[in-house]
């Protein structure tokens, strides 16, 4: 299956942006809408939340629910839907078998404008055999009546076509698909696993769907292993997105990339390569724009105290100058975030950090607020690990039509298992 790789490294460095921190967690209300148990509802909701137009949300499990040739479950996709009595009830859609079918979804899930859903698993189907488990899968789920089905289409080989697909997917005007691997590829690179590839997926005319690579990873300049935050869709087509290493030959910090299509070819530009400290290093989660086309995300290490950062990559004359608007310092306002950041109204920045916090490193969601000068301000929404509202939050946020936020940590709850939690402003 596809395999998380950590780096620890150790620099000195200053900050070279001024920042406020103005911890205010305790003025906004949590509310945990679903603590998983361990049975058939999940373990460990690994994803982004999903949501409807009539206010449900979609997310997947890592493992639990019924599948048997998985210790602890193969994984799941659920619903949460609102109750009376301002309640949630969580259903299991499906439960990965570990077979054919795939095993061990992360990232979450897409919708599509007819309601079905569309993921990843990073191990399961029958496409090949990569350490000693599946391949990975692209699956598609449909409801036929009152059941939900699972389509597989695509089955990754663990060749060139990569494999461990491990996130979100996402669509294009036209109906593609487009998804990262962390593996696979060019498997003469990276340790003979290959560095990942950028992938679509294409319906085929008259039915099925086609993989196609778009990019594979050389572990160079270009980056390597395929991060598992979306990829980020322009309207002219222009698709963005992070590796989590490569890039800086002194550093292998990670890229921020772009591809362009012109004429039926893809070619794949590095924006910006990572150096570490004092400046960002290792992203995880993908990039979000502003509508002038800048880019937005964080990194897991690096910034001014190794522990993490949010940079933005300001556009001007078609080429991108990356700078941190924040570095967080593991202390009370976070640390290592691998989030995918979020927009509100106001143009504030939103996010989680997997670690940080508490004494116990249990994480926050935070608020990054643009000053003037140039500079952002940034303040503790939630600081996790207060009974069982749930732990280390991997993940990034959505937000309602009147403000609030939800979101997923990996562990904590009732059972320790993770959460779906809510946030009132």
């Amino acid at each position: 299956m596809g395999k998380k790789r950590i780096f620890y490294f150790v620099s000195v460095g200053f900050a070279i942006v001024v920042f406020a921190l103005n911890s205010a967690w305790g003025a906004n209300t949590e509310k945990v809408l679903h603590s998983f148990t361990g049975g058939k509802d999940g373990i460990d909701p690994a994803a982004t939340l999903a949501a409807d137009s009539a206010g449900n949300f979609y997310g997947t499990t890592v493992s639990g629910g019924t599948g048997t040739l998985c210790a602890s479950g193969c994984g799941t996709v659920f619903e949460l839907s609102p109750v009376a009595g301002g309640k949630w009830k969580e259903t299991v859609l499906y439960s990965f078998t570990g077979g054919s079918d795939g095993k061990n979804p992360y990232g979450g899930v897409t919708l599509d404008g007819k309601g079905d859903l569309y993921g990843t698993t990073v191990a399961g189907g029958s496409g090949g055999n990569c350490a000693g488990d599946g391949c990975g899968v692209v699956f598609l789920l449909s409801k036929s009546g009152k059941k939900w089905v699972e389509t597989v289409m695509y089955n990754f080989t663990g060749g060139k076509d990569g494999f461990g697909p491990g996130g979100t997917v996402v669509f294009d005007s036209a109906g593609n698909l487009y998804g990262t691997t962390p593996d696979g590829g060019n498997l003469h690179k990276c340790n003979g696993l290959g560095c990942g590839v950028v992938y679509q997926i294409s319906p085929v005319r008259g039915g099925g769907w086609k993989q196609t690579v778009l990019h594979t990873f050389t572990g160079g300049a270009d980056g390597a292993v395929g991060s598992l935050g979306p990829l980020l869709i322009d309207k002219k087509g222009n698709i963005f997105g992070v590796a989590e290493l490569g890039g800086d030959p002194s550093c292998q910090c990670g890229t921020v990339f772009r591809l362009a299509s012109s004429g039926g070819k893809w070619t794949f530009k590095t924006l910006d390569a990572f150096t570490g400290l004092p400046q960002a290093g290792f992203p995880y989660g993908g990039v979000i724009a502003d509508n002038k086309g800048n880019l937005y995300g964080t990194t897991y290490y690096g910034g001014a105290n190794g522990a993490g950062s949010v940079f933005k990559l300001t556009k001007s004359a078609g080429k991108f100058t990356e700078s941190v608007l924040y570095s967080f310092t593991g202390g009370a306002d976070g640390g290592s975030p691998t989030t995918t950041l979020m927009f509100d109204s106001k143009g504030n920045l939103y996010g989680t950090t997997s670690a940080g916090g508490d004494s116990n490193g249990d994480g926050v969601v935070f608020k990054l607020a643009p000053k003037s000068g140039g500079t952002w301000k940034e303040s503790v929404v939630h600081q996790f690990g207060k009974g069982s509202d749930g732990a280390n939050p991997y993940y990034g946020l959505i937000e309602n039509k009147t403000g609030d936020l939800f979101g997923t940590t990996a562990i904590g709850g009732g059972s320790g298992l993770g959460v779906v939690f809510e946030i009132t402003p």
